[in-house]
């Protein structure tokens, strides 16, 4: 998904407006989990960046999503920009020798 969200609209208020944006995003997320993960990978991960326009986008992680839409809000932004781009990946092994406080 590579998409520039207006905020701005002549009937809907902008608390109303984040919240669809909000909302479509995580429907988007949902989405691309579902589907069917290639041979090898153990969950989707996603490359997402943000930014007030496309050429001013920047790498962020999925969770912080949310907070940047309100940090918009809250600067009375009339439109961002996001891009979310779903791979396939594999979960890494936590290396336990690392950790001190299992010597009991």
């Amino acid at each position: 998904m590579k998409k520039t969200f207006e905020l701005t609209h002549p009937k809907i208020k902008l608390a109303r407006r984040v919240d669809a944006v909000k909302h479509e995003l995580k429907k988007y997320l949902k989405r691309e989990r579902n589907k069917t993960l290639p041979t090898g990978a153990d969950y989707w991960d996603f490359d997402c960046k943000f930014g007030n326009t496309e050429a001013q986008a920047e790498p962020v992680h999925v969770s912080q999503l949310n907070k940047l839409i309100d940090k918009t809000q809250e600067e009375n932004l009339t439109s961002f920009y996001v891009e979310i781009l779903a791979k396939p990946a594999v979960r890494q092994a936590h290396n336990s020798s690392d950790d001190e406080s299992e010597d009991y």
